[in-house]
């Protein structure tokens, strides 16, 4: 990764398209994601001609916007405006840069600038917990949370448990007393304990089975056991590449096959403003929590990513644009 301090600024406000918008990036919030379609030499070439920044979630301000079609939303914009979201994939331009052109779908308002690292952080990570769970859970639900300790399934831990869920999660035994703090009822530390036998002993049945994490193909065939029979199983993105695409479609033969009225469900997370202003305003009550491990100055993206690669973090890893905010 290379830093170009000369690159042109994206598109003046004359040019911007309808719900569109213009934003000075203050805060970048980094996820897998980013480096991984860049490295995957096949799907880089195809989706993102180069020269290209990465990066999709962001907080900033407004510096310009075009017209408003209301198919979004009726809400204006105000010139100058807090706001944070998410870009949409493929992207050419990314967060990791002064200004970017933000969809206003994926761009939403922030009331409290205290917060903007923790706003940044909050788009891709906020919106893949909210669709995995809130479209298939109501008060009382059980839900089974495969990879509770990163961001989607710290960001659902708490999500469930502001709907009235009961959750179950894993994660490795340094995370299991963060996953309890976050709310959830049970932690299972996945190295010390076998995640099947201990859903067992619980004798208790699962409404919703997220996996953050990629069950292996025997778990994924046996968890059923502890699934109700018209339980929802959402498994959120993988890794972009060809074995991925084959086990997914492995999957959803054999749940087509043996999974009676059970459902399999593949998250490709989507910018939506209505639930983009829901997270914004859970954070801001404090009903959601985002820990930002790390920020780094722009000057150091190349160490962020560094980081963000090695695995070694609890939490967000965060770019902050300039020195000036």
């Amino acid at each position: 990764m290379t830093i170009d301090s000369n690159a042109a600024a994206p598109t003046l406000t004359g040019q911007l398209q309808p719900d569109q918008v213009l934003v000075e990036v203050y805060f970048a919030g980094l996820n897998p994601v980013d480096y991984k379609i860049a490295e995957n030499t096949f799907l880089s070439r195809l989706l993102v001609s180069k020269p290209a920044s990465p990066g999709l979630d962001f907080s900033g301000r407004v510096i310009a916007f075009g017209p408003n079609s209301g198919r979004i939303t009726e809400e204006e914009l105000e010139l100058g405006q807090l706001v944070f979201g998410k870009l949409d994939l493929p992207q050419k331009f990314g967060t990791l840069g002064q200004f970017i052109v933000a969809p206003r779908a994926g761009c939403a308002p922030l009331l409290d600038g205290c917060r903007l690292p923790e706003a940044a952080s909050l788009g891709t990570v906020g919106l893949s917990a909210y669709q995995s769970i809130v479209p298939f859970a109501q008060a009382g639900s059980n839900i089974f949370i495969h990879g509770g300790s990163g961001g989607t399934g710290t960001c659902g831990i708490q999500i469930a448990k502001e709907l009235g869920c009961y959750v179950v999660t894993t994660c490795s035994g340094r995370n299991v007393d963060y996953c309890r703090a976050l709310g959830a009822d049970e932690v299972i530390d996945y190295a010390e304990t076998d995640i099947l036998s201990a859903l067992r002993g619980q004798g208790r049945l699962f409404d919703i089975i997220v996996d953050n994490a990629g069950m292996n193909t025997d778990l994924y065939r046996k968890i059923w056991e502890v699934a109700k029979p018209d339980a929802n199983f959402v498994q959120v993105a993988g890794d972009p590449d060809f074995s991925t695409t084959v086990k997914a479609a492995s999957r959803l033969l054999w749940i087509k096959i043996f999974g009676g009225q059970k459902k399999l469900h593949y998250l490709g997370v989507k910018n939506q403003y209505a639930q983009l202003t829901e997270l914004e305003k859970w954070l801001q009550g404090d009903k959601l929590r985002l820990l930002v491990e790390e920020v780094f100055r722009f000057e150091d993206a190349p160490r962020a990513f560094e980081k963000l690669k090695s695995h070694q973090r609890k939490g967000k890893i965060v770019v902050k644009m300039s020195d000036n905010i």
